[in-house]
């Protein structure tokens, strides 16, 4: 038969394609639709199978944090949902199918903002985005109320994302949510977007801290009794936290939350090239920045932005950039004057000024983010910082966290929204510390006028140096020796004196009431400034101490005796052998 088979020429892909062709079609389409479907299943790391298999209850929120953090102690271990679970939406249970949703649809609620244009130090011009509590929950309807300067109602500010504006989706739900609340909502847009022109020669980029730092100062001094909070989301959470550690205690702001943050932007650059579905994005993210760079020769046909630009970056680059890193490399290295696009990211990631975070925060991160890769969370400084508790989730995507069967909510806004008031309502909100001499300036201010020249001690102290011929000398004192509740604002004229000590007017000088001679007075100037001099680096390294360790006076004393003393009881017992022979044993003055 063999034989005989292949006498007829009849080869074995002629035999294979004989029996395939007996089964039916409906088979083979049935094949590829299943091989389709797991292909899909795992390019989109879809998850349902997981959430059926656990029963739809979710994935437990992973909290990170300090063990001796307040943070944690007063404020989240209050909040319900980070100690609860997360469950996608059923039919969105994929980061990508999350992400582009929210991108495209994302159900955001209507709101209405009431805009208000702010220039900032370089001319350029800044859209913030009013909503307040009133324009949710009902209240007056018309949008040019100003808020009161006595308005004890909290501000939230929140900065937008990458490309993104006000009116994107997932900041609608965001505002909209915590002005449902009971606060106001300012979005601080990004110059240049929002429908504003650009009117500098300079766009912000992903460690950009200049116009939150002045847009935060100004509602501050608008606002004085209300405190003020900030949300920051995707590249807007990095320029946030950068300009936290950047600050450092001298922030207005009382609390701040980070959402999809990317953490390190090098490690970032390399994980949005890596796969095809992540290469996606980076075009997509690298057609918003062309767009937007083109807003400086577009807008109006303003030969004048387009000729600074075209000096600034490489237009003809910009123009062939196909992702961020190609963008970046032709336009933010330029006008930034970064040498590289890894400089640029390097300088610029705020995984380098978390530890620096003095203010309570909350940072949220999604292990799933299609985006901002997890390779990039900084869980060891989180687990360092005191003041940061950091939030991770197995699933959200980026920004999305779309909530229910029916995805009308996210879930990290209502994270952000109940975490924002247990804090608002606790004792560990964060008061800004003023500067040594900002209480001072009031009582100064003349005696500084007077002089040409200004001294500054070590421990900040500002005092006028008094040329010949004015005044006969000033003494300065040290911080140690000032009472800081005489030094507020509302201190009186008869104060004044606190710093400087005539040592012409018998009265005050309680020391000597004799005149001194210029001799003695010259040796007894060298001797104190050879004491001041001695002693100024201990002071300044017991002021570090305690501030850096947060311990008393009286434990580092008794810290100090204890460690030194085995030295200091053997010089005791050497100098003094002689007059404790008769009150010491004999064995002891042996030793």
């Amino acid at each position: 038969m063999a034989s005989s088979s292949c006498s007829d020429g009849l080869s074995a892909f002629g035999l294979l394609f004989q029996a395939a062709s007996i089964v039916p079609v409906a088979h083979f389409l049935a094949t590829a639709l299943l091989f389709l479907v797991i292909f899909l299943y795992n390019f989109l790391e879809i998850h349902v199978l997981g959430d059926l298999f656990r029963g739809f209850r979710g994935d437990q929120v992973v909290l990170t944090f300090n063990p001796r953090s307040k943070i944690y102690e007063g404020v989240v271990s209050k909040c319900r949902i980070l100690h609860g679970r997360y469950l996608a939406s059923p039919w969105l249970s994929s980061p990508h199918l999350q992400t582009v949703f929210l991108n495209f649809f994302g159900r955001p609620p209507s709101v209405v903002y009431r805009r208000k244009l702010f220039s900032v130090h370089d001319g350029e011009t800044v859209a913030l985005d009013w909503l307040l509590t009133s324009d949710v929950i009902g209240g007056p309807s018309f949008t040019d109320i100003p808020i009161s300067k006595d308005d004890r109602t909290p501000i939230a500010v929140v900065v937008p994302g990458l490309t993104s504006d006000s009116f994107s989706p997932y900041l609608r739900h965001c505002t909209y949510s915590i002005a449902k609340h009971g606060w106001h909502v300012v979005v601080s847009n990004h110059r240049g977007l929002g429908g504003i022109s650009i009117t500098s020669d300079c766009f912000y980029n992903a460690g950009w801290t200049e116009d939150l730092r002045e847009v935060i100062n100004y509602l501050h001094q608008e606002y004085p009794k209300a405190p003020i909070f900030a949300v920051g989301t995707s590249i807007g959470a990095n320029i946030l936290v950068k300009y936290l550690g950047e600050e450092g205690e001298n922030t207005p702001l009382a609390g701040a939350t980070s959402i999809c943050s990317p953490w390190d932007l090098v490690v970032g650059d390399r994980f949005i090239s890596r796969k095809l579905v992540q290469r996606l994005y980076d075009k997509a993210l690298a057609i918003g920045l062309k767009g937007y760079a083109q807003l400086y020769v577009l807008i109006e046909l303003d030969t004048w932005h387009q000729s600074t630009l075209i000096r600034l970056a490489n237009w003809e680059g910009i123009r062939k950039s196909t992702s961020v890193r190609d963008f970046d490399n032709h336009a933010t290295c330029h006008v930034g004057r970064f040498e590289t696009v890894d400089t640029y990211y390097r300088c610029c990631s705020s995984v380098n000024f978390i530890g620096k975070v003095a203010v309570p925060l909350l940072c949220i991160n999604a292990l799933d983010d299609p985006v901002c890769t997890r390779e990039a969370i900084p869980w060891d400084e989180c687990r360092a910082n005191k003041n940061v508790v950091l939030a991770t989730t197995t699933h959200g995507g980026h920004l999305a966290y779309f909530k229910g069967l029916t995805a009308k909510s996210l879930w990290w806004v209502g994270a952000v929204v109940e975490y924002l008031d247990v804090l608002h309502s606790s004792p560990f909100m964060h008061r800004q510390k003023k500067t040594q001499n900002f209480g001072m300036h009031h009582s100064l201010e003349s005696d500084i006028d007077k002089a040409p020249y200004v001294n500054i001690v070590e421990d900040g102290i500002v005092a006028p140096i008094i040329t010949e011929g004015t005044r006969t000398g000033t003494e300065l004192v040290t911080k140690d020796d000032l009472h800081v509740d005489r030094l507020s604002s509302d201190s009186k004229p008869e104060d004044d004196g606190v710093l400087s000590v005539k040592k012409s007017d018998p009265t005050v000088n309680m020391i000597s009431p004799e005149p001194v001679e210029p001799a003695h007075k010259e040796e007894a100037e060298d001797i104190t400034k050879t004491i001041h001099d001695m002693t100024a680096p201990v002071k300044r390294s017991l002021n570090q101490l305690l501030r850096c360790y947060d311990i008393s006076r009286w434990l580092l004393a008794y810290i100090a005796i204890v460690t030194t003393w085995p030295l200091l009881g053997s010089a005791l017992s050497f100098v003094f052998r002689k007059k404790l022979r008769g009150f010491l044993p004999v064995g002891w003055l042996r030793r």
